[in-house]
């Protein structure tokens, strides 16, 4: 039976390629209408080819570091197009390698206002009773092991990730008294575009070792993310589900 009908209609931010990209596609999966954001018009339209219903996805191109200052009107023009919204993916992203002695004010603050202030200010917006269903809703966003593994050349990263964290499960006790669910996940390696390119792809093969596994699958986080969004999960906020198998 599937977990959701066509009167659910869930946002996936980063919905492009990766983990964004297996979200969406398990939510359509799984009954759901989805508004999938992301960057890279040719890309969402590959999402949408490669949907098992294309009918029910529904493609907005989309950059959220334009709209932070007016996140709630965009949020609501959204919800005048497809209806209030039953839950909220946020799996937009991007990661910085780079040693703190090297890492400029402006990178950091890019960095932070991408992984970090883009997903606070849409969780407050779709938080709002106009946007969202109100009880019943729920959000989940795609934080990072890095929030605590803390490697070198992560510093800014690690840091959005963690002060993500620690904002939504805040965000969670705000408005668990309206019936609404907020989680996160943190993934550790997990083979993606953004993760497995240039030097990022270094660091991974550095700790290769460390998975019997072998490296995850963005399918991986989307089954979990999926699950969260779902009334499987109705007694579930407020915290933060690490994926990993690593043998730290």
């Amino acid at each position: 039976m599937a977990l959701f009908s066509i009167k659910d209609v869930f946002i996936v931010t980063g919905a492009s390629s990766g983990i964004g990209k297996a979200v969406a596609l398990k939510l359509i999966e799984e009954g759901a209408k989805v508004v999938a954001i992301g960057r890279n018009e040719e890309k969402l339209n590959e999402l949408k080819f490669d949907c098992i219903n294309s009918e029910h996805c529904f493609i907005e191109k989309a950059d959220l570091c334009e709209h932070l200052s007016d996140m709630s009107l965009f949020l609501q023009d959204l919800k005048e197009k497809y209806g209030k919204f039953t839950g909220l993916a946020y799996c937009a992203g991007a990661i910085l390698l780079k040693p703190a002695s090297a890492t400029s004010y402006d990178e950091g603050l890019n960095l932070f206002n991408i992984n970090y202030f883009a997903p606070v200010m849409m969780l407050k917006s779709f938080c709002d009773k106009r946007i969202c269903i109100g009880r019943g809703a729920s959000a989940v966003a795609v934080a990072s092991a890095d929030a605590f593994l803390r490697e070198k050349g992560l510093c800014i990263y690690s840091g959005t990730k963690a002060a993500l964290q620690a904002s939504f499960s805040t965000i969670a006790k705000e408005v668990a008294p309206r019936g609404m669910r907020v989680n996160t996940v943190s993934p550790s390696d997990i083979k993606t575009p953004m993760t497995m390119n240039g030097s990022m792809q270094e660091l991974r093969l550095d700790r290769e070792k460390l998975y019997p596994f072998g490296y995850g699958e963005p399918e991986d986080v989307a089954e979990l993310v999926v699950f969260l969004l779902s009334q499987k999960a109705k007694w579930i906020t407020g915290h933060d589900y690490i994926v990993d198998c690593a043998t730290f």
